[in-house]
């Protein structure tokens, strides 16, 4: 038998280190070959990492939330034959049981003592009876949030003592009826790893360089419902279904045809901006894993129906855990929406080193002034931030109008030229 120690592999181009989030096995357990044995975070996705051999466990090379260096030892593996390295660690010892003779004895039985006094009970209170209890214990009972009523009394004519308070305390403020009154002081350690940690880097990077500026313009959207639903309707079962989402980017695509200094990255590192021809959109879509960022590659060059199944698919593999590196990378303006639990308003923050993020907030109905009466018409907020030291205030205001004529008059997002 021999050690094989297995490296951590280069999972991503010009990555030197990798974060340790997540292990499959542990010592002593038996892997084959291609089995996975531990996810590992880049900067920009997660990587599992499967066995190159098959053997025992013996070793692990790092604890959750560690940085490891691209080769470094991930995992030491018992294998048949030689292996790669000398075999140093040592099996786990294993502890004889005791012969019978050395076994301890059982202790002896308690000595008899006096039977402890039986606690005194609770007298019932009739529902709306003032509860019983000295200036102190109420004192105590403010400063400890409980409420008197709740607690039952062992004093003469139901009291409620010190003693009384310690109980329900200790027994967690539960009474007869499952009701909870106590204060809860649990607290539950959460460690800040993996994707949660590169979501928290991205956007304190994002809040601390970009100086944001953020306009929030009201569109009236009932055109566009009418014909994203007759158009569903059209081409049920044939193709992709519209979302508003490939509308919008439909409308960012014409509207940085006019502003291209909006589909913009900026090296502020370098001083350089640089000006994208092609309109990569990234989608921020919540996972189980936290926040991604799939980006729609070349959106100018597909159709409203292209960009909606490319949108569907991304958000699948990015919520299934299958999405692919390049899925997350190069995105050149971003769209974020919380959708049906979006609030009236949003102050998006920018993905960085992107200059521009489209916010779209909650649809509703609203009555709207049409110069002699209140409408209903359904409305939405556009929250669109900018990073103000590249983007004036006044482009950024054209922007966000030119994206309300094009939602509103939605004949024009196919109108070429």
């Amino acid at each position: 038998m021999g050690v094989f120690a297995m490296r951590l592999p280069d999972v991503g181009e010009g990555i030197a280190e990798a974060e340790l989030t997540e292990w499959h096995v542990k010592p002593g357990d038996l892997v084959r070959e291609d089995d996975i044995l531990a996810a590992v975070m880049t900067d920009k996705a997660a990587v599992e990492v499967p066995s190159s051999v098959s053997g025992k466990v013996l070793e692990l090379g790092g604890e959750i939330g560690q940085m490891l260096a691209i080769g470094s030892v991930l995992i030491r593996i018992e294998v048949e034959g030689e292996g790669n390295e000398a075999k140093t660690t040592a099996e786990p010892a294993q502890t004889p049981p005791k012969p019978v003779s050395e076994e301890t004895p059982p202790s002896p039985e308690p000595a008899p003592s006096a039977q402890p006094v039986a606690a005194a009970k609770p007298i019932p209170r009739t529902n709306g009876t003032k509860p019983l209890a000295a200036p102190s214990v109420r004192a105590r009972a403010r400063e400890e949030g409980i409420d008197l009523r709740q607690v039952p009394g062992t004093g003469p004519a139901g009291r409620i003592s010190h003693g009384d308070l310690d109980n329900w305390i200790a027994s967690g403020g539960i009474q007869q009826g499952g009701v909870t009154r106590g204060r809860n002081t649990g607290v539950e350690e959460v460690r800040v790893i993996g994707m949660r940690r590169k979501i928290a880097e991205k956007m304190a990077l994002s809040k601390r360089q970009i100086p944001h500026i953020t306009i929030v313009e009201e569109v009236e959207m009932s055109a566009l419902e009418d014909l994203r639903a007759a158009l569903n309707e059209k081409h049920a079962g044939e193709r992709a279904k519209l979302t508003l989402l490939p509308f919008l980017i439909r409308a960012i695509v014409e509207a940085v045809r006019e502003q291209p200094g909006l589909n913009a990255r900026f090296d502020d590192e370098a001083g350089v901006i640089y000006h994208h021809g092609g309109v990569h959109v990234g989608i921020a879509t919540q996972t189980p894993q936290g926040l991604n960022v799939p980006v729609v590659h070349h959106a100018e060059a597909g159709s409203l129906w292209d960009n909606a199944s490319e949108v569907a698919r991304l958000a699948e593999a990015a919520r299934d855990g299958s999405i692919k590196r390049e899925d997350l990378t190069g995105g050149t303006i971003t769209i974020t929406s919380l959708g049906p639990l979006g609030a009236l308003v949003t102050t998006p923050i920018i993905n960085h080193p992107e200059v521009a993020i489209v916010g779209v907030n909650k649809m509703q109905i609203r009555p709207v002034w049409d110069g002699q009466q209140f409408q209903p018409r359904k409305m939405m907020n556009l929250s669109c931030s900018f990073d103000h030291r590249v983007v004036d205030g006044w482009d950024a205001a054209v922007f966000v109008q030119k994206l309300k004529t094009l939602l509103e008059t939605p004949a024009m997002l196919f109108v070429e030229g």
